[in-house]
């Protein structure tokens, strides 16, 4: 039952991507492929965000780049649970949008197996310095290493190393 609930969401977050995009999202799309990321150098957080978009056969979605720069550098894997989790890490963060209550909303009322999980990366999110508010593009060049630290505790980092405590 689980597995099908996960498809439903799964479901959900591919159709309503491009209606949000195209509603809500009227910045321009960065224009740059995860092969330009490989080309910054292995510890910067460009190349990081390669590393992940080719790990997952993923390119940057257009407008919502921000997105997967979220999932590197929180280091959220893109199961449900955790797509779901880190809109909750983003939310303690401060990010407010349409798409991220619906996320937190539908991830509670499909998936509430995974309650203590959200709960905790909301937690981790709350107490983390602000990041959602950051022009990812302009921080490419930065080590992964000074920018996860300058926004995350130690402990934060060992347990978002730890994948909120292997939930």
């Amino acid at each position: 039952m689980k597995k099908i609930r996960k498809q439903f969401i799964i479901f959900l977050f591919k159709h309503s991507q491009r209606i949000y995009t195209s509603m809500f999202k009227n910045h321009d799309a960065w224009g740059i492929s995860k092969t330009q990321l490989l080309d910054y150098p292995q510890y910067t957080f460009g190349w990081h965000l390669g590393d992940f978009l080719t790990s997952n056969n993923f390119e940057l979605i257009p407008k919502v780049e921000r997105h997967d720069c979220y999932h590197v550098l929180c280091d959220y894997s893109t199961k449900v649970q955790d797509e779901i989790a880190l809109q909750f890490l983003c939310y303690g963060n401060g990010k407010r949008s349409p798409y991220l209550y619906g996320a937190i909303i539908l991830g509670v009322a499909i998936l509430p197996d995974y309650y203590k999980y959200y709960y905790k990366s909301y937690k981790i999110g709350k107490s983390a310095n602000a990041f959602h508010q950051f022009d990812y593009k302009k921080l490419l060049c930065i080590p992964i290493d000074d920018l996860r630290t300058s926004i995350f505790s130690k402990y934060q980092i060992q347990n978002i190393n730890n994948n909120v405590l292997n939930f």
